[in-house]
């Protein structure tokens, strides 16, 4: 498993590395408790770690440490731990480490190690020379318990989701995904691209109409997977979002690996494990949520991109800025991504099955799903909708509608007022057809479950439609 979605995040790594300063910046992302285990050991034993060291010697704090790490990595509920720089020199911590943990090393050389803590009151930090001795000793240890390499915290949230980004990665993929394997591919992506992997191949139509039961049970029908065997989604988030619920059922559930090839897929639709086809009443009414056991993002593959493809994504981009109250639009393409999917990863991480906070990734999309539906999946197209549906969220909350009006520059569309409303009230999120609205109270600060008057909703919605 490649995420930590019912498991321990662990972090290892040398001293200076940052694991107790990550470790707790991660913790609040992720909605989780902290162990940091050198300060749970100093608090068990009402000593410092360097008296512990001073005054037991080495060999019995080691004792002490794996004792302490082997009991919080045994509990059943998912941590951020926090292991000391000598925890891995321990076989058993290893082991528990990889049965209960998804584990990610933050690396740091020696020289920055040594600027950050050498000479200091660290036991093992006193001598330079020793200090790098230890540092070679210990890298290979680190590599051999960590699932995954990170230096910031965006990096370990995006490990924790089980999510690589990296231009070049698709070239890799086969190192990354083994065994049985089908691909789910777009039809239009495998024009551009070759297969990922050789393995056989199922071509999907482009669009929603990927997202069709009929599409749908060809594919129940065409895999010849067993109970163990992956199922690999290449294409943008209609495949992803089709070929997941493919692996969510087949066989009562196989695992799958999503390798997004659009901008909307790359920062939204492949992360977190929501899959669904739609149909003729509502968009996405029939889905599960299963987490794909590795995402895969190669930002290098948005360079054959056509400019729609971009608007649906600069959309979700749009929305995940004015989630986080950061204009991430402004950001070059590569840290773009890479900074909306781990936005989307820690939400989703803290409420996989949106039972409360994830529905804050629907602002504006009760408008879009309304005007996509009543438009039959045709026309608008997603970006566009999200677009509207942002432009209508913000007007309904009072706030600032300048950056979806400078980024993505809206225009009402044309379609039927009253199946858009039917639609709108027919919402995975309406209750007794009163529709529960996502909004801002300002920059950063989302709201779920909001109430509106019929008439202030149904004003917002035909705002974004001309006769």
């Amino acid at each position: 498993m490649a995420h930590a979605l019912e498991r321990h995040l662990a972090l290892v790594g040398f001293m200076g590395a940052g694991k107790s300063t990550f470790g707790a910046q991660v913790a609040k992302r992720l909605g989780r408790r902290l162990v940091d285990l050198d300060r749970e050991l100093e608090r068990s034993l009402g000593q410092t770690v360097q008296e512990v060291f001073t005054q037991r010697g080495e060999a019995e704090f080691r004792v002490l440490e794996a004792e302490a790490a082997l009991e919080t990595l045994a509990n059943s509920r998912p941590a951020v731990v926090a292991l000391g720089g000598g925890a891995v020199e321990t076989e058993s911590v290893r082991r528990a480490l990889q049965e209960h943990a998804l584990t990610v090393h933050l690396e740091v050389d020696s020289a920055t190690a040594w600027t950050r803590v050498g000479g200091g009151d660290r036991p093992l930090a006193q001598d330079e020379a020793s200090f790098r001795a230890l540092h070679e000793r210990r890298v290979p240890l680190y590599a051999e318990a960590a699932d995954a390499v990170a230096q910031d915290v965006e990096g370990i949230v995006l490990a924790a989701g089980g999510i690589d980004v990296g231009d070049g990665l698709l070239a890799r993929l086969a190192e990354l995904v083994e065994g049985e394997l089908e691909v789910i591919a777009d039809a239009t992506v495998l024009g551009l691209h070759r297969p990922p992997l050789d393995a056989p191949v199922h071509a999907l139509l482009g669009g929603e109409e990927a997202k069709s039961l009929g599409a749908v049970e060809r594919l129940w029908r065409e895999l010849r997977l067993g109970r163990n065997a992956t199922i690999v989604a290449f294409g943008g988030g209609c495949t992803t979002d089709a070929a997941g619920f493919v692996a969510a059922t087949y066989l009562r559930g196989v695992a799958w690996v999503a390798v997004p090839t659009t901008l909307v897929g790359q920062v939204d639709a492949a992360i977190g494990g929501k899959t669904g086809v739609n149909l003729p009443e509502g968009k996405n009414l029939v889905g599960s949520f299963h987490w794909p056991e590795r995402t895969a993002i190669d930002p290098a593959l948005l360079e054959t991109l056509p400019e729609g493809e971009r608007r649906a994504g600069m959309a979700e981009v749009v929305k995940t800025g004015l989630l986080a109250g950061q204009p991430l639009w402004e950001q070059p393409v590569d840290e773009l991504v890479r900074r909306c999917a781990a936005y989307k990863a820690a939400v989703c991480l803290r409420d996989p099955y949106e039972r409360g906070e994830r529905a804050v990734l629907n602002l504006g999309h009760t408008f879009a799903h309304a005007l996509e539906t009543a438009g039959d999946y045709h026309s608008p197209s997603h970006g566009d909708a999200v677009a509207l549906g942002l432009l209508a969220a913000l007007r309904l909350s009072g706030q600032d509608t300048a950056p979806v009006e400078e980024v993505l520059r809206p225009e009402p569309v044309r379609v039927d007022r009253d199946v858009a409303w039917a639609a709108l009230a027919r919402d995975k999120k309406s209750v007794n057809g009163r529709p529960r609205l996502v909004l801002l109270e300002g920059p950063g600060k989302p709201v779920t479950g909001v109430e509106l008057p019929e008439s202030e909703v149904r004003a917002a919605l035909d705002a974004l439609i001309v006769d």
